[in-house]
């Protein structure tokens, strides 16, 4: 598949956003996705970010992989989530006048699966669902050298991956938050945080999860 990938800045309520939008033509859904965390270097060029937008694209969705406040072109600075959600949000409106009323997905890594999970929950609020949520390495619970993540409920059809050895994000802070939910955690043996050597294996589980 050649995709038509481009650089977009669009107006947001602290500057400009910048994203990276990858488009199949004639795309059945949106996909935003969201990158890890910007103080520690996250940005839409990470590659669980860019498996995330390919394993999309490659299922016929409009990939849009936005920079976070602060990060490259985007103005404005590191809002904790807040802002950030705000920016998805307005990103989302852009998205649908440019392509249609189409199914949204949301997607997002460590910080960036933080910040999908207000965003779905935003969208509920407006009677606006998402069709489903894709979170990997989810930051939640206490994050060495970061901070302490509340993560918001998510529907029981949100595809939840997380590696076996990650160190950043205790697969313990995720299964807790899982738990009270009765939402199934995908564990990907010998997976570090990154993924290193795994990206695979998380396209693989969204593709099968997406065709059946």
């Amino acid at each position: 598949m050649k995709l038509n990938e481009e650089r977009v800045l669009i107006d947001g309520p602290a500057g400009a956003i910048e994203l990276i939008v990858e488009n199949p033509g004639a795309p059945r859904g949106i996909a935003l996705i969201c990158h890890p965390h910007p103080l520690f270097g996250g940005a839409n060029t990470n590659k669980v970010t860019q498996t995330l937008a390919r394993t999309f694209t490659h299922l016929d969705y409009v990939a849009l992989r936005p920079n976070f406040r602060g990060v490259g072109g985007s103005g404005g600075t590191h809002d904790n989530g807040n802002g950030e959600c705000e920016d998805m949000l307005t990103i989302l409106a852009e998205a649908k006048r440019r392509y249609g009323d189409l199914p949204v997905a949301l997607a997002g890594f460590s910080f960036g699966a933080y910040v999908q999970t207000r965003v779905a929950q935003a969208l509920i609020e407006a009677n606006h669902p998402a069709q489903r949520l894709v979170l990997v390495g989810t930051a939640a619970g206490h994050v060495e050298g970061a901070r302490q993540y509340t993560v918001k409920p998510v529907a029981n059809d949100t595809i939840v991956i997380h590696g076996s050895v990650d160190t950043t994000v205790p697969l313990a802070n995720v299964l807790a938050w899982a738990e009270a939910m009765n939402l199934p955690v995908i564990v990907v043996p010998g997976a570090d945080h990154f993924f290193h050597r795994r990206l695979h294996v998380i396209r693989e589980i969204i593709t099968r999860a997406w065709r059946h």
